[in-house]
């Protein structure tokens, strides 16, 4: 089985867990986590590709590193389960902008 820590996006590919919202209804009813809600369009960054390479040839670097919180298009991400939690494959034309 593998480890989250043993994988490595390739490219122009990052891989997020998603950060979850509190979801709460105008009257103050909590929805729960168990509840078909919405995939989140944030996560934190655990790891990026080495980059895409350009038409010259050349390795153009990625924006967003290790660590920071993203905002992401709603489906374009690809899903992975790993030790029965998730996570997400996004790829760099994907990330709408880096939070905070």
């Amino acid at each position: 089985m593998s480890s989250i820590k043993n994988i490595k996006p390739l490219g122009d590919r990052v891989l997020v867990r998603p950060i979850s919202k509190e979801e709460k209804t105008d009257s103050g009813i909590i929805i729960p986590d168990t509840a078909d809600k919405e995939r989140p369009q944030e996560g934190e960054v655990l790891a990026v590709g080495s980059g895409r390479i350009d038409k010259d040839g050349k390795r153009v670097s990625l924006e967003v590193k290790v660590g920071n919180k993203i905002m992401f298009k709603k489906y374009s991400p690809d899903e992975l389960e790993i030790d029965g939690e998730e996570y997400l494959i996004v790829g760099e034309s994907d990330i709408l902008a880096i939070v905070g």
